[in-house]
């Protein structure tokens, strides 16, 4: 898992490189499959089914949400403007097992509630990942992402959670960035080793109910305020809590099954040829 986690984590280091105003969501989707594809990775969200039958399945590699919209946006043609967020969230699956990772980008300068929205986002799931090392139940950490974004001001969306991830994308348990009334009850669960989720706390600026688009996978915020949306890949092993789709070691680079150098070099140079 921890290769599939590098890959995911060298593709936001490509759409790091590249979201400024003007940029298409479409053209940051093209590098990320481009990457994908260079090192022999499957994307996780490409044809991805509908829950809903005769819906039609996810047309991309990555969900790409801009400003108000929470998750599942598709990429599209229309250029980022200044001062726009995008949430790039995207996945893959390397020899049997998976990574998912996501990124809240700011396009250009940003205002400053906006970039304090980016920066509580982030500093839930790094709350997430140090109350991992020394709560015991998950619902302990729930409770205080719940705590810590309600007490800088935002709301937590509570209609999608993070999940298990291994062998698949989605796995059990489910895992929310609150505290639920199942997370009180049966839906609860240990930190223990063996276990691998993907935790994702999304934030929005005002309130945490969303609605669904006409293309049946893009939800926005109802007020239509910005939201923004972090996620990390999460083993805890025998020694506590490790990121899966961190920076690699040196180490860890000199035993990739695919070149690195060369993979980011095949990403810029389809942003390059936009």
């Amino acid at each position: 898992m921890r290769q599939a986690g590098i890959c995911v984590w060298q593709a936001h280091q490509l759409v790091r490189q590249i979201v400024a105003p003007g940029v298409t969501t479409a053209e940051i989707d093209a590098v990320i499959s481009e990457h994908f594809q260079h090192c022999g990775a499957q994307p996780l969200f490409k044809d991805y089914p509908h829950q809903n039958k005769g819906r039609p399945p996810f047309p991309a590699a990555t969900c790409t949400s801009v400003n108000d919209e929470v998750v599942h946006g598709i990429p599209n043609h229309r250029p980022l403007a200044e001062g726009d967020i995008v949430s790039v969230d995207t996945g893959c699956r390397i020899n049997g097992w998976c990574g998912d990772a996501a990124v809240t980008y700011p396009a250009g300068r940003v205002s400053p509630s906006v970039q304090r929205l980016l920066d509580v986002t982030v500093a839930t799931l790094d709350l997430a990942f140090e109350l991992m090392h020394t709560k015991s139940r998950w619902s302990q950490v729930a409770r205080e992402m719940a705590l810590f974004v309600r007490d800088h001001g935002f709301s937590t969306v509570e209609c999608f959670v993070g999940h298990g991830i291994g062998r698949q994308m989605h796995e059990e348990p489910q895992v929310p960035n609150f505290l639920s009334r199942s997370l009180r009850g049966s839906g609860d669960f240990r930190i223990e080793p063996g276990l691998v989720i993907a935790v994702e706390p999304m934030v929005n600026m005002g309130t945490k109910r969303v609605k669904m688009h006409r293309d049946h996978w893009t939800q926005s915020t109802l007020d239509r305020k910005p939201s923004a949306h972090f996620e990390h890949t999460i083993a805890v092993t025998k020694n506590g809590p490790v990121l899966l789709t961190k920076e690699p070691t040196p180490d860890e680079l000199a035993n990739l099954p695919w070149d690195f150098a060369e993979s980011s070099a095949a990403g810029k140079a389809v942003a390059a040829g936009k």
